[in-house]
């Protein structure tokens, strides 16, 4: 046997040996960051495509994103920041996709546009018409989508919602108006109102920067309004990771991508409980 050959059958040792000793990976993959999100929808295997789902004479424009399964699959609503649709939200659902389920992603925003537009007609004018939409307004739009997706041929009839920043806020609300609901994520978003708590019938998921006071600070209330009302609330707070830490992945000196990946198989193996199972 001959030197090359030697040293490549010495290192291939290695490789099989270190990969048994590490055993197989079980960590999830996290959604793309801000930056990179553009690239990992051109290279992601999944269909992913636009609809207009009708809600009254709004057309809300959707990314629905399908897993590659056998089955059928259970459907998860990603709810934008306040900053409207983007590419980071369509990665997002694409990597919910990616660990079986069926993801919707709505325009919040359609209809309020120039000619019914959304997001892409607002320019500059996003953040003032976001505020503009009630507890109300939102509702009859994240209804109007989860009547769409789980009616869907390849859908089960069960459903999450997960939402960041402004989105986080609204998917904890909207866990106390739709009573069907499953499961509820909360990235880096406020609670609704404690009167509302009583009415949430579904276990709900919090993660939250540690430097993040402005929403970190809610919730120790929110863990005794939640326990006290014997519902299920369980919230993570990541040191030294900041607002925004799943999209903005590079920041803090490491802390948010640490925070992402812990976040990230924490919201994983929830929505695996408590719409698989």
């Amino acid at each position: 046997m001959t030197r090359k050959l030697i040293f490549m059958a010495v290192m291939l040792l290695g490789l099989v040996s270190t990969s048994l000793a590490d055993g197989p990976s079980t960590q999830p993959a996290i959604p793309a960051s801000g930056t990179g999100a553009k690239d990992a929808l051109t290279a992601s295997p999944r269909h992913g495509e636009w609809v207009d789902v009708p809600m009254g004479d709004v057309k809300i424009r959707t990314w629905v994103v399908y897993p590659e399964r056998k089955d059928k699959a259970p459907v998860v609503l990603v709810i934008h920041e306040i900053f409207g649709m983007s590419d980071w939200v369509q990665a997002v659902a694409d990597q919910l996709a990616a660990e079986g389920y069926i993801a919707v992603a709505p325009d919040m925003l359609s209809g309020l546009g120039p000619d019914g537009g959304g997001t892409e007609s607002l320019g500059d004018h996003v953040g003032e018409n976001i505020r503009k939409l009630t507890l109300d307004d939102q509702v009859k739009r994240l209804d109007a989508v989860r009547n769409y997706a789980i009616a869907l041929p390849s859908a089960t009839d069960k459903s999450a919602t997960i939402g960041f920043c402004w989105g986080g806020g609204v998917s904890f609300a909207y866990a106390t108006r739709q009573p069907k609901l499953n499961a509820a994520v909360v990235f880096y978003g406020t609670p609704p109102k404690k009167d509302a708590l009583a009415n949430i019938p579904c276990p709900v998921l919090g993660c939250y920067g540690g430097d993040d006071a402005r929403v970190s600070s809610t919730v120790d209330d929110t863990v005794k309004l939640m326990a006290d009302l014997k519902k299920q609330y369980d919230p993570h707070i990541f040191d030294g990771a900041g607002h925004g830490f799943l999209r903005q992945q590079a920041g803090r000196n490491g802390a948010n991508l640490k925070a992402s990946q812990q976040a990230w198989a924490q919201t994983v193996e929830f929505l695996k409980k408590n719409l698989d199972e």
